[in-house]
C-alpha cells in the first residue's frame, strides 16, 4: 500500500490539527511500503525537518507559504501533477479542496477531519454530499460520533464513515511523578490545591468562568498553561492573585504540570463546540486521561462519548459557575474519589494511544481498498429542503456575526446538567 499524504500548513506548527495529522501519519507509514508526505516548506533545511517529523519524504508543495487562502488553494491544483500522486495508491488528507482534485484527478481518497463540515458551513453541504459518496473516496475518519452523525444526517453511505478517535504520546507523559515532588518543581508549596489547564489561552475555550471560580476559591491556585500573548483572558488573569499564567510549552515540558494538578480542568463551557465551532473533543482529553490525575469537564455532547460521570471523570452543568466551583471542591475535598476517577481515565487512556488509532485506520483502509466500490444516490427532495432550511440559517448568521461558520446548537443535558457531586 502506497499512501501519499497531505497536509497544508508549514511545519512544524504547535497546532493540533498538525499534530492530529503528522502523528498519525507518522505512525500509518509503518504500515505501507512506501508513503511521502507533500507540505509546503521555506528550504531544504525546513524540509529536513519536516521530513524527520513526518518520519517520511516530504514532496515540496509548489505553493507559497504565505496567504493562507491561496497556499492550500495551489496545494491542491498542483498536487495532482506529481508524479508520487500517479504512483500512490491512495491520497490521504484534511483538506475537502484537495481530496475533490485528487478525485477529479482519478485518485482514491481517504479524508480525515475533526469538523462536522455539513452542519457548520451548510450551503457546501450538496457539494459534500456528492465528495462523500464519490465511488473513490474511500472513507470519511471523524474523530467523534457527534462528527459523524452530521454526515449521517446529510445521507453520506454509513458504511463510509467511520470514528476513530485522536490519541496520545506515552513518551509525552513518562514515568508518574507524585504530586508534591511535581509541585515543589514548579515552586508550589506541596500542600497548595492545584487546578491545571493546558492548552490555548484565549476567549474561545471557556477560561472567562475558570478566572471566575479562581476568585471564589482564593485557597485554589490556578494554573493556566500555554498563553502566547497578552489578550483579554491574559489581563483578567493578571488581576487575580491566584492564578498563574504560563507561556506555551513544548509538549516534552507538560508532564510537570500535569503531575502537579489535584484537578485538571477542562473549562465546562459550550462555547468552544456550540458558539465558535473549533473544538469536538479536545486532544488535550487523551494526555490528561494518561496523566493519572483527577478531570473535571462540562457536560457537553462530544465528551460525553469519553468520559462517564463519577467513573473516570466529574462532569458538571456547561456555563454555570457555583456547578464548577462545587466540582472543585469535590475532587480537592475527597482523595478517595479523585483517586478513583484518576485510576479509571487511566485504565481508559490505554485504549487512545496513537498506535491504537493507527491500527484501526489501517484496518478500515485496507477493507475500503478491497471493498466493492459505492455509488452515490440521488439527492432528494427532503435532503434540498433541509439544505435550504439551514443554508438560510447560515446566512443570516454571516450576516449578523460576520462568521463563516454556524456554530450548532447544542441544548443542555438533563434540562440543566447534573450537579457536581452527584
Amino acid at each position: 500500500m502506497k499512501i501519499l499524504f497531505t497536509f497544508e500548513n508549514p511545519l512544524p506548527s504547535a497546532e493540533a490539527d498538525a499534530e492530529v495529522f503528522v502523528t498519525t501519519a507518522r505512525h500509518l507509514a509503518g504500515c505501507t511500503s512506501q508513503c511521502w508526505l507533500h507540505v509546503p516548506v521555506r528550504d531544504e533545511a525546513n524540509g529536513r525537518t519536516a521530513a524527520a517529523l513526518a518520519g517520511m519524504p516530504v514532496v515540496r508543495a509548489w505553493a507559497p507559504l504565505a496567504l493562507a487562502a491561496l497556499r492550500h488553494f495551489l496545494c491542491g491544483l498542483t498536487l495532482v501533477f506529481r508524479r508520487e500522486f500517479r504512483a500512490a495508491d491512495l491520497i490521504y488528507t484534511r483538506n475537502l479542496w484537495v481530496a475533490a482534485l485528487a478525485l477529479l484527478a482519478g485518485q482514491r481518497v481517504v479524508f480525515d477531519h475533526y469538523r462536522p463540515w455539513p452542519a457548520q458551513i451548510p450551503p457546501l453541504g450538496r457539494w459534500i454530499y456528492r465528495l462523500m459518496c464519490h465511488r473513490r473516496l474511500l472513507a470519511n475518519i471523524s474523530h467523534s460520533e457527534f462528527t459523524r452523525a452530521r454526515y449521517l444526517d446529510l445521507g453520506v453511505p454509513p458504511e463510509k464513515l467511520f470514528c476513530v478517535r485522536n490519541g496520545f504520546d506515552p513518551q509525552r507523559v513518562g514515568s508518574p511523578i507524585p504530586a508534591e515532588i511535581a509541585k515543589r518543581s514548579l515552586g508550589i508549596e506541596a500542600a497548595r490545591k492545584t487546578v491545571v489547564y493546558t492548552g490555548r489561552v484565549n476567549h474561545k475555550k471557556g477560561l472567562e468562568l475558570v478566572i471566575e471560580a479562581a476568585r471564589r476559591l482564593p485557597d485554589h491556585l490556578f494554573i493556566l498553561v500555554g498563553s502566547q500573548g497578552d489578550g483579554p483572558i491574559e489581563a483578567a488573569a493578571r488581576a487575580v492573585s491566584n492564578v498563574r499564567l504560563v507561556p506555551w510549552q513544548p509538549p516534552e515540558a507538560l508532564a510537570p504540570y500535569l503531575f502537579a494538578a489535584d484537578v485538571l480542568l477542562i473549562p465546562p463551557s459550550l462555547k468552544p463546540l456550540a458558539e465558535f465551532g473549533t473544538t469536538v473533543i479536545p486532544l488535550k482529553l487523551y494526555l490528561y486521561m494518561a496523566s493519572g490525575r483527577p478531570i473535571l469537564a462540562g457536560e457537553s455532547p462530544d465528551l460525553l462519548e469519553v468520559l462517564e460521570h463519577g467513573r473516570n471523570a466529574l462532569l458538571c452543568r456547561p456555563d454555570c459557575i457555583e456547578s464548577l466551583v462545587g466540582g472543585i471542591s469535590t475532587l480537592t475535598g475527597d482523595a478517595h474519589l479523585a483517586r478513583q476517577l484518576a485510576s479509571a481515565a487511566l485504565a481508559d487512556s490505554r485504549s487512545y494511544t496513537w498506535e491504537s488509532r493507527v491500527r484501526k485506520i489501517a484496518a478500515i483502509v485496507r477493507g475500503r481498498l478491497d471493498s466493492a466500490a459505492t455509488e452515490r444516490g440521488a439527492w432528494s427532495v427532503q435532503q434540498s429542503r433541509a439544505w435550504l432550511r439551514q443554508s438560510r440559517r447560515w446566512a443570516m448568521h454571516l450576516v449578523r456575526r460576520r462568521s463563516w461558520v454556524l456554530p450548532e446548537y447544542v441544548p443542555e443535558t438533563g434540562k440543566g446538567g447534573r450537579g457536581p457531586s452527584q
